[in-house]
């Protein structure tokens, strides 16, 4: 018998997990209530959200409101006969009748007679829920709730957004999120990290990762957020094995609505916003929407600014009830100083200058940056279970721009600044096309995905030209008593153009994968295993390291089960694959990275869907890491590096948001993250941090607006960010020493039939808040301390109106 148990338990954890999950399935077949959920459509096959949906019978009487995505569901329900009845505010009601045996779960779907033009302001959209969403975007390509999915996927709605005024990635949409931190950045784009890496980005569904690029969005043309942790590799493309964001852009809604908005701000900040939304045909066809934005915004460093423009439109036809093509096109421009401005030195530690410091003369050169993407997208409905996608985009990036660094710096403050020019192009080019489906196997449902990914990436800079702020060594910029005044620019040669100025640092990337996925369930659906494979073909070229190919086929294998209608065990394993480029001693090809990834998981839904948790566990094992190779060889210049490395990252993350009670809404999340060395060419090394995490790190936002009496319509809201254990990017000394990171926020708002008003107030205490790292550019062997410092106390006020 001992020695049965010790085999148990050397299974591995996801088989165990499974195994044990099957030593259960008699007991998950002797459930006794059933699940009634459904979806409410519109007659132009919109999905319509916030409908009130009773169900009555068998001496049950309850309610619930459709999600955005116009989902309802019912758990715990006894067998029995039931009455199903659809209403809101100006429209017939519907009802249905459904019977329910042990155990069963039934779908009952409604489409409204009415379009959603029709409809219009007649959705209750006070009732939605404005935390927890309960459904993944289309462009997931998952056809099935959050709940259901044997990964953990967060959501950060649009309410969210709003609530907490952030105006685009750079700006606090981390702390939505269990276990994400932000990393220094240039100003132009979002470096999000989670889980010991980057997550990539995507857009739409489209992984959009460029080199310095693409320009961060702006949240006024975002509708949600997607965050995509850990096991993601079958939903890359390629890509790190920790995750990916997906930020999914405004759609129209068939609904006519016009929202305006209007905002000012600490630093000499103004904002203006509109989103407009409606039909362009009586027959409610064509539809379209149109986002606009302006901002100039100051800053509390002197001579920063960030200038920003975006327009959104996008047109939707509608052919029938089953072909509908969508064409999307979104223009950013954002005009600032000069990047790297933001970036503090010094050899006596962190926070020892002043947070509103700044190495740039008063006369710096501003950079300017045009990002302009366009989406075309076309779906065709076969019918109520299969569906067939296809989308083209192309990205097009382009900044005339200068940046700062410096070439040394002393340790009695003497700094050597340094202007370079940084010019850029990014073109990127994706296709996609995915089939959604659903067919049975005797009593097995199967729910089929498969699909094709194509990615060309094209990056071209100059950043050859370059030059000294300070080149009299008898009169240096010293920070201990700055002198900012005006300064003789470097001279630098636009004249030829960035095709010959930048053809000896072109970087390029060309991908294709192929995939496909089958997810079975049994027992109703009540345990779901997925069995997933895609193949991936990916080329690189970089000036630098030489062009790499690389081609991998990678497994997915994913086990979910409903331990009762409301909560949800799963474990996911896969693997990943990522090229990279490099130069080996000797000749040798560098490999891509390969991992294992492992993932056990707990959702569950309380107070009828209100409010959802999350709990995970999660392991990441990193092959063919590359580290510097300590021997150069005789060739300073070479830069070689070894594939001998390794690193492993595990971790624990909680994650709880909706609606506690009437009007009271919470996000909280936790997470514990672990990255460390595994394998290196130095055995001293293994053991050591990865850099660029923190070991601890946890958020809260809470609201509360009043439902009733004179004052109905007034909310109040508080929130915290709070990191432990902080890791910077750049370790240097190979330990932890930026000190922990605690911000407090908090806002208050009020809602007037058409009118809203928001106030909030970021870092209330008024505390000195940066993230940092270590640079060698030390002129006699001192540590050199950089970061970047965030804004003291701000405010931001908003006024809203909605016709």
């Amino acid at each position: 018998m001992s020695k049965s148990i010790h085999s148990f338990c050397k299974l591995p954890p996801l088989l165990l997990c499974a195994v044990l999950l099957l030593f259960n399935i008699p007991a998950l077949a002797e459930v006794k209530p059933g699940t009634i959920t459904g979806t409410i459509t519109t007659a132009d096959g919109q999905t319509v959200p916030g409908v009130t949906v009773s169900l009555k019978g068998n001496g049950i009487s309850a309610g619930t409101v459709t999600s955005e995505s116009g989902r309802f569901t019912f758990n715990k329900v006894k067998p029995g006969s039931y009455t199903i009845k659809v209403t809101f505010v100006g429209l017939a009601s519907e009802e249905k009748a459904v019977e329910l045996a042990d155990g069963q779960r039934v779908t009952v779907n409604f489409m409204l007679r009415e379009n959603a033009n029709q409809i219009g302001e007649v959705l209750i959209s006070g009732r939605k829920q404005k935390y927890k969403i309960d459904d993944p975007s289309p462009s997931l390509r998952l056809n099935e709730p959050l709940l259901e999915v044997a990964q953990n996927i967060q959501v950060v709605s649009s309410d969210q957004i709003k609530d907490q005024q952030i105006f685009n990635m750079l700006e606090g949409v981390s702390r939505n999120v269990s276990g994400l931190t932000m990393q220094e950045h240039w100003g132009n784009y979002a470096r999000v990290n989670a889980r010991g890496d980057r997550l990539a980005p995507f857009r739409n569904g489209m992984n959009i990762e460029a080199t310095w690029g693409p320009l961060t969005e702006d949240m006024s043309f975002v509708d949600r957020i997607e965050f995509v942790k850990g096991p993601a590799a079958f939903m890359l493309a390629n890509g790190n094995p920790s995750g990916f964001y997906n930020v999914v852009t405004k759609k129209p809604t068939g609904t006519t609505s016009q929202v305006f908005s209007f905002t000012a701000g600490s630093f000499n900040s103004y904002r203006a916003t509109a989103d407009f939304d409606g039909v362009l045909t009586k027959n409610g066809k064509l539809q379209y929407r149109l986002n606009l934005m302006g901002q100039l915004s100051k800053s509390w460093r002197p001579y920063d600014f960030t200038n920003r423009t975006a327009i959104a439109p996008v047109l939707r036809y509608k052919f029938d009830s089953k072909n509908t093509l969508t064409a999307e096109y979104t223009y950013q421009y954002q005009r600032m100083n000069a990047f790297g401005t933001a970036y503090l030195f010094s050899t006596d530690g962190y926070a020892t200058l002043p947070r509103n410091f700044t190495n740039a003369p008063s006369n710096s050169p501003s950079s300017g940056i045009r990002d302009q993407s366009a989406f075309l997208t076309y779906e065709h409905t076969f019918n109520s279970k299969w569906k067939v996608t296809a989308q083209g985009a192309y990205f097009y990036y382009k900044q005339t721009a200068y940046s700062y660094w410096i070439n040394s710096i002393s340790s009695n403050g003497d700094v050597d600044r340094n202007l370079g020019l940084w010019d850029a192009v990014n073109k990127n080019k994706f296709a996609q096309a995915f089939l959604n489906g659903e067919f049975n196997t005797g009593k097995v449902v199967h729910r089929l995905l498969s699909g094709l990914d194509i990615g060309d990436k094209y990056y071209i800079p100059d950043y050859f030209q370059s030059g000294s702020l300070d080149p009299d060594p008898a009169n240096p910029f010293n920070i201990h008593n700055p002198n900012n005044g005006p300064v003789t620019l470097p001279v630098f040669d636009r004249s030829v153009p960035l095709s010959e100025r930048g053809k000896n640092a072109v970087n390029t990337e060309k991908y294709q994968s192929i995939y496909v996925q089958d997810e079975l369930g049994f027992f109703d659906q009540k345990l779901r295993l997925t069995v997933a494979g895609r193949y991936t073909h990916a080329t690189t070229t970089d000036p630098y390291a030489g062009d790499t190919k690389g081609h991998k086929f990678t497994p997915r294998f994913g086990l979910s089960v409903n331990i009762d209608p409301t909560t949800t065990a799963y474990a996911v394993y896969d693997q990943s694959f990522v090229p990279q480029t490099g130069k080996i001693y000797g000749g040798q090809k560098v490999k891509p990275i390969t991992g294992n990834n492992m993932e056990l998981g707990l959702k569950r839904d309380w107070f009828d869907g209100k409010w959802n948790t999350t709990l995970s566990a999660y392991q990441i094992l990193k092959n063919n890491q590359l580290v510097t190779d300590p021997d150069k060889h005789g060739e300073s210049a070479a830069n070689y590096v070894l594939q001998l490395g390794q690193t492993k990252t595990k971790g624990v993350e909680f994650d709880a948001r909706g609606e506690i009670i009437t009007g009271l809404s919470l996000m909280v999340n936790y997470a514990y993250t672990d990255s460390k060395i595994s394998k290196d060419t130095d055995p001293a090394n293994v053991g050591n941090p990865v850099p660029g995490f923190a070991k601890h790190v946890t958020n809260a936002w809470l609201t509360y607006r009043l439902q009733h009496g004179s004052l109905k319509g007034l909310g109040f809201s508080t929130g915290y960010q709070w990191q432990l254990d902080r890791l910077p990017w750049s370790l240097g000394t190979g330990t932890s020493d930026l000190p922990n990171y605690f911000r407090l926020d908090a806002g208050a708002s009020y809602q007037i039939k058409k009118m809203s008003f928001a106030l909030n107030v970021n870092n209330v205490l008024n505390k000195y808040l940066y993230s940092g790292g270590h640079e060698g550019l030390s002129t006699d062997g001192k540590t050199v301390y950089s970061w970047q410092a965030e804004a003291p106390t701000n405010v931001r006020l908003s006024i809203g109106y909605k016709f």
